[in-house]
């Protein structure tokens, strides 16, 4: 009996998949080999260095930084993936309401800032909330009427980047959602309609059981964007440096290219990809056994 991966249709396949797997290897696996690799060393961006073993390792776990990073990660992503995802959810919902060109103009408005470059996002925020010219300005000022630097408060930083953040990518997780609800078999509405259920009772008992794995593929989505977490957070703190708001790719960032230090910012890296593992397993298992029920 011939190999499995010997099949005649295996065979054919091989020359269709053979691209995508050399370039995958290529830009991924290769790279992704090489940076843990150079998390065993000492060196720099460029240079190799000598090889310390686990010494960065063993130095991460006492590194406060690193940890701070970790806990304000944490801290972003419980901020963000779960309003992110009610949110969507619930405008998908309006705008599935929504008949003909009316559809598609409130479509487009919540859709068209997660196509914006996130330069052009941060800066919109920037001018919207100053204190001097923008709209939301007086937002910025206290009970006292003095103006609160929303931007540079470590207590009011990262809410302000997660608030910005949901605004900036819940037009992706409505576009979800509106194809999944959009699936959804109209009979079983019809019957629940004729029976007497309420709009609140459809969806308990039946928009929200049946939009599930639609909602566990954007939560699992956003948990794994909103872990690698850097750009907005960058941008909105105007290339300061501040500890307290620090989180993980910033900090890999900080220690690899502004301090060259590419052995030591590697191994940040690779907890990085432990901890994104690590959440996306327990959150499909938890998602899972919810489907389960």
């Amino acid at each position: 009996m011939k190999p499995r991966f010997l099949r005649p249709d295996n065979l054919t396949a091989l020359p269709l998949v053979a691209p995508f797997v050399l370039v995958y290897a290529a830009l991924f696996v290769w790279p992704s080999l090489q940076m843990v690799a150079m998390s065993f060393t000492d060196g720099g961006l460029i240079n190799v260095g000598k090889w310390v073993g686990g010494d960065n390792y063993l130095r991460l776990l006492g590194d406060r930084k690193f940890w701070v990073a970790v806990v304000n990660t944490l801290y972003f992503v419980a901020m963000t993936v779960i309003p992110g995802t009610l949110i969507g959810l619930g405008l998908a919902m309006l705008v599935n309401r929504l008949k003909g060109v009316w559809q598609a103009i409130v479509l487009a408005a919540f859709f068209l800032p997660y196509i914006l470059p996130v330069s052009t996002v941060t800066s919109i925020t920037w001018f919207l909330t100053s204190p001097h010219f923008g709209p939301l300005g007086n937002l910025d000022h206290g009970i006292d009427g003095e103006p609160v630097a929303l931007w540079r408060d470590p207590r009011l930083f990262l809410p302000g980047v997660a608030v910005l953040t949901v605004w900036w990518t819940v037009g992706f997780n409505v576009l979800i959602f509106l194809a999944g609800l959009r699936a959804l078999p109209h009979e079983l509405f019809e019957a629940a309609r004729l029976d007497g259920a309420n709009r609140w009772s459809a969806f308990v008992h039946l928009t929200w059981p049946l939009i599930w794995p639609v909602t566990a593929l954007v939560l699992t989505v956003q948990m794994i964007l909103q872990l690698k977490v850097f750009d907005q957070v960058f941008l909105m703190i105007a290339g300061g440096q501040t500890n307290a708001t620090m989180v993980l790719v910033q900090y890999i960032y900080t220690v690899a290219f502004q301090g060259n230090k590419g052995g030591y910012g590697a191994t940040v890296a690779v907890a990085l990809f432990v901890l994104v593992l690590v959440v996306s397993v327990v959150q499909f298992q938890v998602l899972r056994l919810r489907s389960a029920k």
